[in-house]
């Protein structure tokens, strides 16, 4: 994988002091490369929504999988094209002393989506309000007018015809500048 952290200019962030911390462009050579992404980003601290961007084939699914086997789930991961959202709850150790705490995760894929109110008739609120959630979700451009911002912008490109070589641009949104999340350490 090559890392470059350049900043991008059209970037929707209105503070002055933007720094590589915010912003990460990586190229992924392998499957191997996404799952190694996959693992840095369950080691940040997120929580609220996170917006997966890219074509269809692009690699939203595969880094999903591997984002949650990271976090720690060890059954299957089914994908939700027709389901709109699978939950998930993965135990995780706690700081305090052999304690185990449940990290509430969400996988909806909205590309099916036919109209964004449709979010409110399954209850989808409910998950963006849930404490400590992580909602991880492709096509979210299908139904921007209705969601939160996220804290984070996942952008994928397939860059070559054999399927292998892709572009990511991880880009904090202000929600997650205030949760002081650091993309520095992200790197392979």
């Amino acid at each position: 994988m090559r890392n470059d952290t350049s900043l991008d200019s059209h970037a929707h962030i209105n503070h002055a002091h933007i720094n590589h911390a915010q912003v990460r462009k990586l190229t992924l050579d392998t499957e191997a490369d996404t799952k190694r992404l996959a693992e840095q980003l369950a080691e940040l601290p997120l929580t609220g929504s996170v917006w997966l961007s890219g074509d269809l084939g692009a690699g939203k699914t595969t880094l999903t999988r591997y984002w949650l086997q990271a976090l720690g789930h060890t059954g299957a991961v089914k994908s939700p094209t027709y389901t709109l959202v699978e939950p998930y709850r993965i135990k995780q150790k706690s700081t305090e002393k052999n304690a185990v705490q449940v990290k509430p995760v969400y996988h909806a894929d909205l590309y099916r989506l036919q109209d964004p109110e449709e979010l409110s008739f399954i209850g989808f609120d409910e998950y963006l309000d849930e404490p400590n959630a992580l909602v991880i979700i492709e096509w979210a451009s299908r139904a921007d007018s209705y969601l939160p911002p996220p804290v984070l912008f996942v952008d994928i490109t397939q860059d070559d015809s054999d399927g292998e070589l892709r572009s990511v641009e991880l880009r904090l949104s202000r929600a997650g500048q205030v949760q002081q999340i650091d993309l520095s350490a992200i790197h392979i």
